[in-house]
């Protein structure tokens, strides 16, 4: 008993520090603040069409994923916080929706986007008096790194980038039949070099020697290092999220989720007596342990994900009733509160145990196969079926324990 005392007594302690810890106005918050998503913050929601005509069909996920990952990597070298970057599909067309918390200036994050540069390189073929370019499948994609370099003839910047093993593969095939031809180098659409290519070139490296000042081959070097773009994407929808009907909406969740747990709480208390406050008390401190995980790891909270919370409370209290009317039955049958308490648990585990894993399949489904706020309900109502079992099973059980007697 008295280990249990000292159990109960850490949980406790913990709870309280979590308690000031999620406090928005506390110490808290001032060194680590809760992070807000679009719909409370307020922000900025771009929406971008991407030009897969030129991807083949087998390499379209790689280059989507490709796409994603880079323009999440490009947001955030601006500091943004949490921004959430995914594909969605619109009938036969792929988009790049960007939804940047925090950031009202929409030409600024325009900017933040439409700076990270697609390279590609295409073929000249001379047909009678003109010239014309056909595409290659050697672009962006493919590129490793790139660093600023000065020509050992003319003493002036260029870049030379790096491409990966197939990069590597694909532009010794593209210069070896090119060799005594002009390879055109085109950075977002625009021809920057087309220089006549000398020789088959073998190691995956190239270098642009565009008409470059020393700051454009560093902006332009960083810029690739940053991530160029697999595929052309091209904005088509555009608009600034405010804060104020998220807030206001916040406000209305939290005061429908303080209404739910304090009618839950009375409920408990006048139907279970002792017990029933016994299994406030455990709720009391799954709240503040949870959001104390949300904070501690830096989970980003929308509406949605403040809606998955607020099931788990119910979730939560649901596994105590379960536990209390086993204890009744074990009463009824002559044993002790202690034994009914283990008789209790022990008989209320497989169900709670099956309808737990059930939700916790679910929410796993849910947060690997969508995106944006569904993904944050998922997440917030993961993390809040965990703890609630272990409230359920261990700080329950512990209170039980510690203050009955018999």
């Amino acid at each position: 008993m008295k280990k249990d005392s000292i159990y109960l007594l850490i949980i406790v302690v913990v709870a309280v520090l979590a308690g000031f810890f999620i406090y928005p106005y506390g110490f808290g918050n001032k060194y680590l603040p809760w992070k807000l998503g679009l719909d409370l913050m307020g922000g900025t929601h771009l929406v971008y069409k991407i030009d897969l005509s030129s991807v083949e069909p087998q390499s379209q996920g790689s280059v989507l994923d490709g796409l994603r990952d880079v323009i999440e990597k490009r947001v955030n070298l601006f500091g943004v916080s949490e921004p959430q970057v995914f594909i969605a599909k619109s009938g036969d067309e792929y988009q790049l929706v960007v939804e940047l918390a925090g950031i009202k200036d929409v030409n600024s994050a325009i900017k933040m986007i439409g700076e990270t540069p697609y390279l590609e390189f295409k073929e000249v073929v001379q047909n009678q008096d003109k010239s014309e370019f056909i595409p290659t499948n050697l672009n962006g994609r493919y590129v490793t790194g790139a660093r600023v370099e000065f020509n050992s003839t003319t003493g002036k910047p260029q870049v030379a980038i790096s491409f990966n093993s197939e990069g590597a593969k694909i532009f010794e095939e593209l210069t070896a039949r090119n060799v005594g031809k002009p390879l055109a180098i085109f950075l977002d659409n625009n021809l920057i070099e087309m220089p006549v290519v000398q020789e088959k070139i073998s190691g995956g490296n190239a270098v642009i020697t565009g008409k470059f000042t020393l700051d454009e081959a560093k902006l332009l070097a960083s810029r690739f290092n940053a991530g160029a773009l697999p595929a052309p994407i091209t904005l088509i929808d555009q608009f600034v999220v405010s804060s104020f009907l998220g807030i206001d909406s916040f406000k209305k969740s939290l005061f429908a989720g303080a209404i739910g747990t304090l009618l839950v709480v009375v409920f408990m208390i006048l139907y279970y007596k002792k017990q029933g406050i016994f299994a406030s008390l455990a709720l009391l401190i799954y709240i503040t342990l949870t959001l104390g995980i949300f904070k501690l790891f830096g989970v980003t909270m929308t509406l949605a994900g403040i809606a998955g919370f607020i099931i788990t409370i119910g979730m939560a209290v649901d596994a105590n009733i379960l536990i209390f009317e086993r204890m009744k039955e074990e009463i009824k049958k002559g044993l002790s509160m202690s034994g009914a308490v283990n008789e209790g648990f022990r008989r209320a585990w497989p169900s709670i145990r099956d309808s737990n894993v059930s939700t916790i399949i679910t929410a796993l489904i849910l947060y690997s196969f969508t995106s944006s706020f569904v993904k944050g309900f998922a997440l917030t109502l993961l993390i809040g079926v965990i703890v609630s079992m272990f409230s359920a099973i261990t700080t329950t059980r512990l209170f039980l324990k510690v203050f009955n007697k018999t």
